[in-house]
């Protein structure tokens, strides 16, 4: 399998934390060299390790953000 390289350019916002130090964060991530998306995951304290996550692009992310808004939270 071949590695898996990324660079966080920028923190978006924290969700949560676990117990454990473990944060759920936004960023915006370049994986692979590619230009970066929003990224939601788990990530270790360290950044070194992390959980699953999904990525979005910025467009994805604006139909998220008119989703939410019409939900009454």
């Amino acid at each position: 399998m071949a590695e898996l390289k990324y660079e966080i350019i920028e923190t978006v916002g924290v969700l949560s934390e676990s117990s454990k130090g473990w944060t759920k964060e936004l960023n915006l991530v370049s994986w692979n060299g590619r230009d970066p998306k929003y990224d939601l995951r788990d990530w270790a304290p360290n950044k070194e390790k992390m959980g699953k996550g999904i990525t979005l692009t910025e467009e994805e992310v604006k139909s998220l953000k008119s989703i939410l808004a019409d939900r009454k939270l």
